[in-house]
C-alpha cells in the first residue's frame, strides 16, 4: 500500500494562504459572495450568529410571539438578518409547509383536504398539524406563487428555494393524485399495487407533478422579479437520489438541471441520510462515511455537465435524536465526504442553528439527561464553518483510480415500492409510519443492487463515481470516463436516444460492463422499447442491438463493438453485496475492463483509503471492511481542524474507519506575513503593520474561540478586547515554535473581539 508522506519544505500542492484571513464579501461576483450559507426559520439571535454569507430566511407566514420569541412579521425577521449584515434569501417547501390557510380554505374560501398525499388504506400522509404532503395541484401552485414567493421577492429577496419536492411511493390514492392521472396518461386511473405497470406509472406521475410544480413556479419567480428590475435566482434544496430511491421517495431530480429557470441545488446530505443501513460482504450496518461520498458524488455528477451551482450541506446534528458524542463523530465523517469533492466550494453550513446551538441532547449514549451542545463541540463546529468559508476550489483529484463511473436514472424511484415477485404480485411489506419492512420479501433489500454497483469498489479505495442517463447528451459527461458498469435490474432508460449515445461512447473506445438478469417484473412495462414499433422484451435487448452484438440476450462473456467493448456478468448486483465475498467475480470484471480501457497504462490501484489535497488543507479517509486494517500515516506540520483544540501535529495516523482534516503549514508561502490560519471565529477588519498585526473576530454568544495565528516570530504582548474596548483578561495565548503559531482562547462575541499583536 502506498502511504503518502508529507514533508517539510517539500510543497506537494498549490500555494493557498487566508484560511481564515477573507473578509466578508471580499471576493468579486453574486456567486462569490455567496459561498456559505445556513437556513433558519428564526430571526437573529447572538447565540446563532454563526457568520456565513448567506442567512436562508425558512417561510414566508409571520411569526406569533411565544415564549422566548417575540411577534415578528416575516419581512421583519429578513431584516433582523440584514442589519446584522448577512445577504438574506429564502426558503420554503414545496412538498409541505407552512400552508394551513390553504387546506383550511382561508386563501380561497375552499377547503383542499383532497390534495394531500394517500396511502392506499385511505390514510394522509401528514407532515404536520393541517398540513398533508401535497399533490401539486395548478391550484396549490397558484397559492405558492401568489402568497409564498411573491411575497419574498416583495420584501427585495433575489434567491428562491423550493425545498424537497416529494411524493411518497406508498401514495397514489387520493382523488387528486386521481384526476392528474387521467389528464397526464389519457385513461382512468390503476391503483399500482394491482400491478409491476401500474406501480412505474404511478411513481412516473409523481416524477412529473413535481417536475411541473418547480418549472412554474420558478418560471413565475423570475418573470415577476424581472418586472421588478430583479435577476431572481432558482434553486432546489434536495436529498439524493441515492437517499430518495433508498427512502422509497419520487422526485424530480436529475430533469431539473437542465430546466431554464432552475439555477441550481443543495446537496441535502447528512448524518440522517448517510446513516441508512446497507449491505456489503453480507452484513447490512451502517456506514456513513461510504453513503455520504455516493451521497455527495451522485448531486455533483447530475450538475457538473449542466453547469447548475451546487451547494453540499452538512449537519452538526440530526433529526432524528441521538447524543453529542455520536453527533459528532458522524458529522467528521460526512464533512470529510463532501470535501473529497474538490469541484465544489459553496456549502450550507448547516440548517437550522437554533437547535444546534439551544437544542437539549444526550451526552453519551448511556447518559440520562440532556444538555445544550458541549463547549468543545461548538468550538470545532464554528472552526468547520469557517474552514468551509475559505476552502478553496482544486484542480486535484481524490486518490485512486480514476475513470470508473455507475450509471443513474431517475427511474431508480420508479420500482421500489410496492413490491411486487417475479410474477409480478404484489408483496405487502411496508409498515404505515416507518421506515422498517421485512428485508426477506423485498426484490432490492436496502437499495441493493445500487451499492453492489459501487460499494466493492469504493470498498476498495476506488473513487467511483456515478453518471446520469439523463446527461448522457452532454459532452462533459463523458469526459474522463473510461469504464460505465451499467444494471437495468433496478431501473429502465427513460429515453430510448439514451442508449445512442451510450453505444456511442463504446464505439470510439469506451468499455461497458453490464450486470443482471433482466427478468424483474418491470422489464414488461409499458414503455418506449415495447411500444410505438418496438417489441424488445427488455431494455437492455435494445442497447445490445445498437452495439450489434450477436443476440438480443447475450450471455456472460466478452464482446466488442468498435474500439469499445463490453462484459456481460449475468448476475444481479444485490448479490456482489448480499452474499460473502460475493464481489470477487464483479471486482476483477472491473478490473479487466478497466485495463482494457487504458491500454494497460494505468493502474487499477486497490487500497484502503482516500486522500486530497485543497490548497493548505489536507482531507484523508481510512475504511474499515478494506484490503488491509493498515493505518494512513502522514508526516509534516499540521494543525488538526477536527480537534476544538487545534493541536500542532509532526506526525498524524489515522485508522480504519476514522477520518481526518489537516491544515498544512507548510503549504503557506509567505511565512513572514501574519494570519488567522483557523479558528472558531471569522475575521474581519484585519491591519499588518511592521512588528503588528491586529483583526477582529466574530461568532456565536456562548461559545469559545480557539484560534492559530501566524507570526513572524514569537509576539512580545496579546491584547484581547471587547466590543466597548474593555480588555479580556482571562485571555489566553501560547506560543508554537515548530509551526510559528500563536494559540489564542477567549470567548466569542457576535459584535466583535479585537485582538492586537506585536512583536
Amino acid at each position: 500500500m502506498m502511504i503518502p508522506k508529507i514533508f517539510t519544505g517539500i510543497l506537494l500542492t498549490i500555494i493557498w494562504i487566508g484560511c481564515g484571513s477573507r473578509t466578508d464579501n471580499s471576493r468579486g461576483g453574486i456567486d462569490n459572495k455567496e459561498k456559505t450559507a445556513f437556513q433558519t426559520s428564526g430571526h437573529w439571535k447572538p447565540v446563532t450568529d454563526i457568520r456565513s454569507d448567506v442567512a436562508i430566511i425558512y417561510g414566508a407566514g409571520d411569526r406569533q410571539a411565544r415564549e422566548g420569541r417575540p411577534a415578528m412579521t416575516f419581512e421583519e425577521r429578513v431584516q433582523t438578518w440584514r442589519d446584522r449584515g448577512y445577504i438574506t434569501h429564502f426558503m420554503t417547501g414545496i412538498a409541505w409547509g407552512g400552508y394551513q390557510d390553504y387546506f383550511t380554505g382561508q386563501w380561497d374560501g375552499k377547503t383542499h383536504w383532497d390534495e394531500g398525499q394517500v396511502t392506499v388504506k385511505g390514510d394522509t400522509i401528514w407532515h404536520g398539524r393541517n398540513v398533508p404532503y401535497i399533490v401539486p395541484t395548478r391550484n396549490f401552485l397558484k397559492y405558492m406563487k401568489e402568497v409564498q414567493v411573491k411575497r419574498a421577492i416583495d420584501a427585495g429577496i433575489d434567491a428562491i428555494y423550493l425545498e424537497e419536492p416529494e411524493f411518497w411511493m406508498r401514495a397514489g390514492y387520493s382523488d387528486a393524485f386521481k384526476r392528474e392521472w387521467e389528464e397526464y396518461y389519457g385513461f382512468p386511473w390503476r391503483p399500482q399495487h394491482e400491478s409491476p405497470e401500474n406501480t412505474y406509472l404511478s411513481n412516473k406521475l409523481k416524477y412529473h407533478l413535481y417536475y411541473r410544480a418547480l418549472d412554474e413556479v420558478f418560471t413565475f419567480a423570475k418573470a415577476y422579479g424581472r418586472s421588478k428590475g430583479m435577476d431572481v435566482r432558482c434553486y432546489v434544496p434536495t436529498h439524493s437520489l441515492v437517499n430518495y430511491s433508498s427512502w422509497q421517495i419520487v422526485s424530480p431530480h436529475a430533469s431539473l438541471a437542465s430546466l431554464p429557470s432552475m439555477d441550481g441545488y443543495i446537496a441535502q446530505v447528512w448524518t440522517g441520510t448517510a446513516r441508512e443501513p446497507n449491505y456489503f460482504n453480507g452484513i447490512r450496518k451502517e456506514r456513513v462515511f461510504e453513503n455520504a461520498f455516493l451521497e455527495y458524488g451522485s448531486m455533483e455528477s447530475m450538475t457538473r455537465p449542466t453547469g447548475r451551482k451546487m451547494f453540499f450541506l452538512t449537519d452538526p446534528i440530526e433529526d432524528w435524536a441521538r447524543n453529542w458524542s455520536d453527533f459528532k463523530k458522524n458529522y467528521q465523517a460526512t464533512f470529510t465526504a463532501q470535501l473529497l469533492y474538490p469541484m465544489v466550494d459553496n456549502y450550507e453550513v448547516m440548517p437550522w442553528p437554533d437547535r444546534v446551538y439551544e437544542g437539549l441532547y444526550q451526552s453519551c449514549d448511556t447518559c440520562s439527561t440532556k444538555e445544550r451542545i458541549p463547549e468543545y463541540y461548538s468550538t470545532q463546529v464554528q472552526i468547520m464553518i469557517n474552514t468551509l468559508n475559505n476552502m478553496p476550489l482544486s484542480d486535484h483529484t481524490v486518490s485512486g483510480t480514476q475513470g470508473i463511473g455507475v450509471l443513474m436514472s431517475n427511474s431508480l424511484m420508479f420500482q421500489r415500492y410496492p413490491t411486487h415477485n417475479q410474477n409480478g404480485e404484489v408483496v405487502e411489506v411496508f409498515n404505515k409510519g416507518s421506515m422498517q419492512y421485512q428485508e426477506e420479501n423485498l426484490a432490492d433489500p436496502q437499495f441493493s443492487n445500487f451499492y453492489g454497483q459501487t460499494l466493492p469498489l469504493l470498498k476498495r479505495g476506488i473513487p467511483v463515481s456515478t453518471v446520469h442517463i439523463e446527461n448522457v447528451s452532454y459532452p462533459d459527461t463523458w469526459k474522463n470516463l473510461k469504464v460505465l458498469i451499467i444494471s437495468y435490474a433496478n431501473m429502465k432508460p427513460p429515453k430510448l436516444e439514451f442508449h445512442e449515445y451510450i453505444a456511442r461512447w463504446v464505439k470510439d473506445g469506451g468499455v461497458l460492463v453490464y450486470c443482471g438478469l433482466d427478468n424483474d417484473p418491470y422489464q414488461t412495462v409499458m414503455e418506449w422499447w415495447n411500444s410505438n414499433g418496438n417489441s424488445y422484451k427488455a431494455p437492455s435487448q435494445h442497447l445490445f442491438g445498437l452495439m450489434g452484438l450477436e443476440s438480443d440476450t447475450p450471455r456472460t462473456g466478452e464482446y466488442t463493438y468498435g474500439k469499445g467493448k463490453v462484459y456481460i456478468m449475468r448476475e444481479e448486483p444485490k448479490e456482489f453485496v448480499m452474499k460473502e465475498q460475493g464481489d470477487r467475480l464483479f471486482v476483477s470484471t472491473v478490473q479487466k475492463a478497466f485495463e482494457t480501457a487504458t491500454a494497460n497504462k494505468e493502474k487499477f490501484d486497490v487500497k484502503n483509503n482516500y486522500y486530497l489535497e485543497r490548497g493548505p488543507y489536507i482531507i484523508a479517509s481510512v475504511l474499515d471492511e478494506s484490503v488491509s486494517g493498515e493505518p494512513l500515516t502522514l508526516h509534516g506540520v499540521f494543525i488538526d481542524l477536527f480537534d476544538p483544540t487545534l493541536p500542532i501535529l509532526e506526525e498524524k495516523v489515522i485508522h480504519p474507519n476514522e477520518q481526518a482534516l489537516l491544515y498544512n503549514v507548510e503549504q503557506v508561502k509567505n511565512r513572514k506575513k501574519p494570519a488567522v490560519l483557523c479558528g472558531a471565529s471569522r475575521i474581519y477588519d484585519e491591519v499588518s503593520k511592521r512588528g503588528f498585526y491586529s483583526f477582529v473576530a466574530k461568532s456565536p454568544l456562548h461559545t469559545e474561540n480557539v484560534s492559530r495565528v501566524l507570526l513572524p516570530k514569537k509576539p512580545s504582548e496579546v491584547v484581547v478586547k471587547d466590543s466597548a474596548g474593555k480588555v479580556i483578561t482571562n485571555a489566553e495565548h501560547a506560543w508554537d515554535e515548530i509551526s510559528g503559531t500563536c494559540l489564542l482562547k477567549f470567548e466569542n462575541d457576535p459584535d466583535g473581539i479585537l485582538v492586537e499583536i506585536k512583536w
